[in-house]
């Protein structure tokens, strides 16, 4: 079968690459048996779609690159689209500032089945192999072999291997010279070394932190874990560390010298869960007595609760994290087509790309728009 078009990949930007070519030669393939396996688990199942404060510096990335994909369509481009199609998402703020969710990941998945029904679906299908025959191009599937003229590259990384992710679209980039970044988890949640391992005491509980990695402040709530430590403020920082340390502030926006001056006890008196002061406390081998009595050696040891400084030991790994970073390097990449410079007609869109989103519906937004460029210039050569 010839197709104008095949797309490797029905995640969100495969499906918004689909959504948008309105030629009906395209042929879009996935290893799952459901659109959208990815779409349907987000936002705890009711997506996190995108975010009221886009802005480049919330991607890890090329700056210049992520930039100007963005300004092509923006969030309120995306939402435009979504309204326009019956969708309504709103921001809850509740777990990243600006973020907004939708009703349900079904109804994301039902607009993007109602906007491909002309195309054809080839899903519990695995992609093999990708060769080039006489300008065409040959897919070898498990289902048999396809040609098509045009091939989009939508397959995401390689984190949540149950839910279908595989490196296909980091090995066709490299079959045609492209470079590909290692692969790494990212928006995930880190093991701790010995001298953390107070942490693990405390699994379960969240509260309020802002973490500092690499020049970046990440605010947001910490979750620990018996594994480590987690949560949305956690995931972020995750996006940007590379070994070595972070720091964390327990105490955002507040200063310890406002309590020294009181008869009560620490774990009484600090606006934090008594069950964490006092593990805190003996991690650092600190009475839990009346703050007014601390000498100046016990305040320098309490101002740990402000700059915690700490190495982990690694993180959760691939399978818990919600997004890989690395991929294919976007220099090799027309960035007002997202057409490889080194092979015609073979182009890269969404999570494959080396372009990673904090957490808090910027990686929907960067599959949406870059899928977005990438079909306008389709849209153009092929109509």
């Amino acid at each position: 079968m010839f197709y104008d078009i095949a797309v490797i990949g029905a995640g969100a930007s495969g499906l918004m690459l689909a959504s948008l070519i309105k030629s009906k030669k395209v042929c879009i393939i996935d290893s799952n048996n459901e659109i959208g396996a990815k779409i349907k688990v987000s936002g705890g199942s009711k997506c996190n779609i995108t975010n009221k404060y886009l802005k480049p510096s919330n991607f890890l990335g090329d700056s210049e690159f992520i930039s100007e994909v963005l300004s092509k369509f923006d969030n309120d481009d995306l939402l435009h689209f979504l309204n326009s199609n019956n969708l309504f998402p709103k921001v809850n703020p509740k777990i990243i500032k600006g973020t907004y969710f939708c009703n349900s990941s079904s109804e994301v998945i039902n607009m993007f089945k109602r906007l491909i029904s002309r195309h054809t679906l080839m899903l519990d299908t695995t992609v093999k192999s990708l060769k080039e025959i006489n300008d065409t191009f040959e897919i070898e599937t498990s289902r048999g072999k396809i040609n098509s003229k045009k091939i989009i590259v939508a397959s995401g990384g390689i984190s949540f291997a149950n839910l279908g992710a595989s490196d296909i679209g980091y090995k066709i980039a490299q079959q045609f010279g492209h470079t590909v970044n290692k692969a790494i988890p990212a928006l995930v949640g880190f093991t701790v070394q010995k001298e953390q391992f107070w942490f693990k005491f405390l699994s379960g509980l969240s509260l309020p932190v802002i973490i500092e990695v690499n020049d970046k402040k990440l605010e947001g709530n910490m979750l620990f874990a018996h594994k480590g430590f987690s949560g949305p403020a956690v995931l972020n920082a995750s996006l940007y560390w590379q070994k070595g340390k972070l720091s964390i502030d327990f105490l955002p926006n507040k200063k310890i010298n406002t309590y020294l001056k009181s008869g009560k006890n620490i774990s009484t008196l600090l606006p934090l869960p008594k069950r964490f002061v006092k593990e805190f406390l003996n991690s650092i081998s600190l009475e839990d007595k009346p703050l007014n009595l601390l000498n100046s050696d016990e305040i320098k040891k309490l101002n740990r609760l402000k700059k915690y400084e700490f190495a982990p030991a690694g993180n959760f790994g691939f399978s818990k994290a919600e997004v890989t970073k690395g991929g294919v390097e976007t220099s090799g990449v027309d960035v007002s087509t997202m057409e490889s410079k080194l092979k015609k007609n073979l182009y890269f869109i969404g999570e494959v790309l080396d372009v990673t989103g904090e957490l808090g519906g910027y990686n929907f937004q960067w599959a949406f728009s870059s899928a977005y460029v990438c079909a306008g210039n389709l849209t153009e050569k092929i109509q």
